[in-house]
């Protein structure tokens, strides 16, 4: 009988998350028998051959062609595989048209630090509730990075999955978490005239030694996609994955939608010391040439690096992709942090017990970004942006370097008119030149 409803079960749940019904899928899941749950976790799994598992490693770099593939194994979710999927129409898609354009493409991300900083989210979980429980703060924000330049709005559901949700007790609100940060998204794309994108990222679940994990992390992706592509999404960004075989199910979910997909990788250097970011590996040891080269094969519209290096430390590995024959969109969303040769991610700017809450004395300027988006002009990174740390000005700097004439230009620094710093000329005709310090100063 267990197995029987165990089966019934994984049916109604892969029609439930086909269909959206997020909620519906909680409910139905706590009712299932918990020696049900345990024989589903102990399911034959298809059997995978050693040579599919092998990595062959040449001049240090993994070869994924030998990886294991991101599949579903059990029986019932291949079946659902095989179902016709969810679609969200591509033509007219606003955000192919500009990438054909060849123009720069701006994204502003970092909302989850910003956020943070102003008091509406919580450093350590990271679950971004501020969408429900101060909607007016999110939308705000939007309005403030398109005002900067930003050609895209990225729905704030970065770390609104389950596992996240589950974390901190507040699974069922899931769906209309993730729905409320589309609609505030949708709401100042529309406003703006600019592209709505939904937004997955590293689960914080994948292993790559645990086919378990990689259902759930096929899950976890499939029920958001589908929300977004709901939504009225015009493509979906994949990010922060430093694991090639979750980007490698995220692109495969995100294609089930029909949505354009965009998938950024991070390199980064964790605390168990094997520092495989400076190796321009990923987590499962693939180089992140590598890695580029394979999603985009795969139909990935634009693939790159986004978060933990800064304006400096990023362009190395993107001058490595080119040197290594990427020509394919790539994309570029540095942290806005001022991460050096020494310590090339954010992390290792942080003392130990004050992870990420002690950033604030390496935030980088503008001018970086500046610096940062001449770089991207250089190299041809046509799809470039901003990640944790970035503020507004950030953003602006960027979007202006590239060319682009944001709302916000218009209030670049003019130091000309200031009493003190100024150009006496500029006093002068104006009237204010008797009440300055332009001679005490120097000028």
């Amino acid at each position: 009988a267990d197995v029987i409803l165990t089966g019934c079960f994984l049916a109604l749940q892969q029609q439930l998350l086909q269909i959206g019904g997020g909620m519906m899928y909680h409910k139905l899941a706590s009712r299932v028998p918990q020696v049900a749950r345990m024989r589903l976790s102990r399911a034959p799994r298809v059997p995978m051959s050693s040579s599919a598992a092998s990595v062959s490693m040449y001049a240090g770099r993994a070869d994924t062609s030998r990886l294991p593939t991101a599949k579903v194994s059990l029986p019932a979710i291949q079946t659902l595989n095989k179902a016709k999927p969810f679609s969200s129409g591509v033509e007219g898609n606003k955000f192919l048209t500009m990438l054909a354009s060849g123009k720069p493409i701006v994204c502003a991300e970092g909302y989850l630090f910003e956020l943070e900083k102003r008091g509406y989210v919580q450093i350590g979980p990271f679950v971004p509730e501020v969408s429900l429980s101060h909607p007016e703060a999110v939308k705000q924000l939007h309005r403030e990075f398109v005002r900067a330049g930003s050609d895209i709005v990225q729905a704030f559901t970065y770390y609104a999955n389950r596992a996240k949700l589950r974390l901190i007790g507040k699974e069922d609100r899931l769906e209309a978490l993730n729905r409320a940060a589309l609609r505030i998204a949708r709401e100042v794309a529309e406003e703006t005239g600019t592209i709505l994108a939904g937004n997955v990222c590293n689960t914080t679940m994948y292993n790559p030694s645990d086919p378990e994990t990689w259902d759930e992390v096929r899950l976890m992706f499939r029920e958001q996609i589908a929300w977004a592509a709901e939504e009225g999404a015009e493509l979906i960004i994949g990010e922060t994955l430093g694991y090639y075989g979750e980007a490698v199910i995220a692109l495969e979910e995100i294609q089930r939608s029909g949505l354009p997909a965009v998938i950024t990788f991070s390199l980064a250097n964790w605390s168990d010391g094997s520092k495989t970011g400076d190796h321009f590996l990923l987590h499962d040891n693939v180089h992140i040439v590598d890695a580029c080269k394979q999603i985009h094969s795969k139909g990935a519209k634009v693939v790159g690096l986004n978060c933990h290096r800064g304006p400096e430390t990023i362009i190395a590995p993107l001058q490595a992709l080119r040197d290594a024959g990427c020509d394919f969109p790539l994309a570029a969303l540095p942290v806005g942090y001022q991460c050096t040769a020494d310590k090339p991610t954010m992390q290792e700017l942080s003392s130990p017990g004050k992870m990420y809450s002690d950033l604030d004395c390496h935030t980088s300027t503008r001018y970086d970004f500046e610096a940062f988006g001449k770089e991207c002009e250089r190299l041809g990174i046509q799809y470039v942006g901003t990640c944790c740390g970035a503020a507004a000005h950030h953003v602006r700097a960027l979007a202006m370097a590239v060319g682009k004439e944001p709302d916000a230009g218009v209030l670049v620094p003019d130091i000309t008119k200031h009493f003190v710093y100024g150009k006496e000329e500029v006093l002068q005709d104006a009237g204010n030149l008797k009440g300055s310090f332009l001679s005490g100063a120097g000028s």
